[in-house]
């Protein structure tokens, strides 16, 4: 038997015409390259979003065309993510910190028909253009008097077409299952892969966020999108804060410019903000600096890769701000866990709660999550044992898009192996332990690194580290500490930072050596690449494996 409920699809659009309707007034503000910092409201913003699904039908779009964006966080995006979406098309959101051969890759492997771009990136799609051949024309996103001089083939300006359209634009309704935004991996071994979200998935994943389990967003809320629209839709908030009304505060090339976001966080009254751990770097340091604060800033999403338990503490004891730590991939979303508090976890002191705040948090309802040992066989929930990490839900990806091989990241019941390893607890919080490929085996033991890197950064005087395996001739590995000084003049002693181990972790997890590099190189998502880096360590020999 059936119920008797109406069967509206979950669509995108009706996000656009919930926020329309009943959050016209609510501001966005963008920091831009040829406006200045442009405020106007959703209102306004879901107006040009139609003009924009005109434009792509007088351009000559098909009917499913895949629509790239090379752009940073700015209300110009923000009306590409509804004006393509909502038409029926695919937002393809390309990632400009791929390398080049990466970026052809992908333009041609999801066969983009029109790319929008920021002009930061007009030299950039110059040199690659002649070998997208897909690509009909390249849309500046500017006005007229700040269009650039470029070669790049039949260019239009943004502000031109979307003047020359009527606002008047009636979005059609779909299968829910229709394809809405395509996001690649940043392929870090081997070609990015295609991650196809659809309507329904999106519009399910952001009602997922503004749960109180997860951001908890409500039009109360002002928030702050640090984590670059570019890479899985900004971990949703472009959709989750029109959905609840939410102001949206984008700080446009600034990204990474700790000064502007904390002149954004302060003068918009900013109370949420979200991104990854090496962003909130340079913005601790400049508070401490500066002597300032973040008074309306009540928490901080951070993801993308473990955070540190000290900047974790430095939020809270410093400035007052929650750190809600969580954990997703680009296949789910990304959002899969993220730490709140229990009526048990929330009275933890001490060491009890310093563990419990390095989790990721329980898996949100949607995502289901289990740990697996070598044979495929369910490991317990019990914060000890620990095994492959795999998820399924209806905002998790059932395959890759034209993937030219069986991908074998499924397996026959539809559980997606994430390549992480975590323990779970009995109270379903998950702890990411390392990467598949990152753990560290040693006398035939494994050792978490990310727990290594833990403790290491609650040491004074570094500014960030990575702990990965070399090989060693007695004990096949051991775990090596790679440390950026966060004084030069006043450097970390090894002895010193060795020493800081003892009594924090099992005696045979200590770091065989210490070694200093001025910076450490990094994903084009933000993340420590312990691949380049393993790469860079080459030929690295410990001090006892002579």
């Amino acid at each position: 038997m059936f119920g008797l409920m109406m069967d509206t699809p979950l669509l995108i659009k009706n996000i656009a015409l919930h926020a329309e309707r009943n959050h016209a007034r609510q501001e966005i503000v963008s920091v831009t390259s040829d406006l200045g910092v442009h405020r106007y409201t959703f209102g306004e913003a879901i107006s040009r979003a139609r003009k924009v699904t005109n434009v792509l039908s007088k351009l000559g779009c098909s009917s499913d065309a895949r629509i790239a964006t090379l752009a940073w966080n700015d209300f110009r995006h923000l009306e590409l993510y509804y004006g393509v979406s909502c038409s029926g098309r695919v937002l393809h959101t390309i990632n400009p910190r791929l390398f080049a051969d990466q970026l052809i890759y992908i333009i041609n492997h999801s066969e983009d028909e029109i790319i929008f771009f920021d002009t930061a990136f007009t030299g950039l799609l110059e040199s690659i253009s002649d070998r997208c051949p897909t690509v009909k024309a390249y849309v500046a996103m500017t006005s007229e008097n700040h269009m650039p001089t470029s070669s790049l083939p039949n260019m239009l300006c943004y502000e031109e077409l979307l003047h020359a359209e009527s606002s008047e634009c009636d979005w059609p309704d779909f299968d829910e299952r229709t394809a809405s935004c395509l996001c690649y991996t940043s392929g870090t071994t081997g070609n990015p892969k295609g991650v196809l979200y659809s309507h329904r998935s999106t519009v399910i994943h952001s009602y997922a966020l503004c749960m109180p389990d997860a951001a908890s967003l409500s039009a109360h809320d002002a928030v702050l999108t640090v984590v670059p629209m570019f890479h899985v839709n900004a971990w949703g908030y472009p959709y989750s804060s029109l959905m609840v009304g939410s102001k949206l505060v984008f700080p446009g090339p600034k990204l990474g410019d700790a000064e502007t976001l904390i002149g954004l966080i302060n003068d918009e009254g900013v109370t949420i903000a979200g991104g990854v751990p090496t962003v909130w770097l340079p913005l601790l340091e400049h508070l401490k600096k500066t002597g300032q604060g973040v008074p309306t800033l009540s928490r901080t999403v951070i993801g993308g890769s473990a955070c540190p338990l000290s900047m974790i503490e430095e939020f809270r004891d410093d400035f007052g701000v929650q750190v809600l730590h969580g954990w997703g991939m680009t296949e789910m979303s990304p959002l899969g866990t993220v730490n709140t508090h229990n009526p048990q976890t929330i009275e933890y002191t001490g060491a009890a709660m310093q563990e419990h705040l390095v989790k990721q948090g329980r898996g949100l309802p949607g995502v289901e999550l289990k740990i697996t040992d070598e044979q495929g066989q369910d490991l317990p929930w019990d914060g000890e044992a620990f095994g492959t990490l795999k998820v399924r839900g209806p905002w998790v990806c059932s395959d890759y898009y034209k993937l030219s091989t069986a991908s074998s990241a499924h397996d026959g019941d539809g559980w997606f192996d994430t390549g992480d390893v975590a323990s779970i607890d009995a109270n379903g919080y998950m702890k990411i332990t390392d990467r598949t490929k990152d753990v560290i085996k040693s006398g035939g033991e494994w050792i978490s690194s990310i727990d290594l890197e833990n403790v290491a950064m609650s040491f004074p005087g570094i500014r960030e580290c990575a702990v990965v395996g070399m090989p060693h001739s007695k004990w096949q590995e051991r775990p090596l500490l790679v440390v950026v000084n966060k004084d030069n003049d006043n450097p970390v002693e090894v002895s010193e930072v060795l020493r800081f181990f003892e009594g924090k972790v099992a005696k045979w997890w200590i770091p065989s050596d210490a070694v200093f590099v001025g910076e450490l190189p990094h994903t084009a998502t933000g993340k420590v690449s312990k691949l380049t880096l393993r790469e860079e360590l080459k030929g690295y020999q410990f001090p006892d494996d002579g």
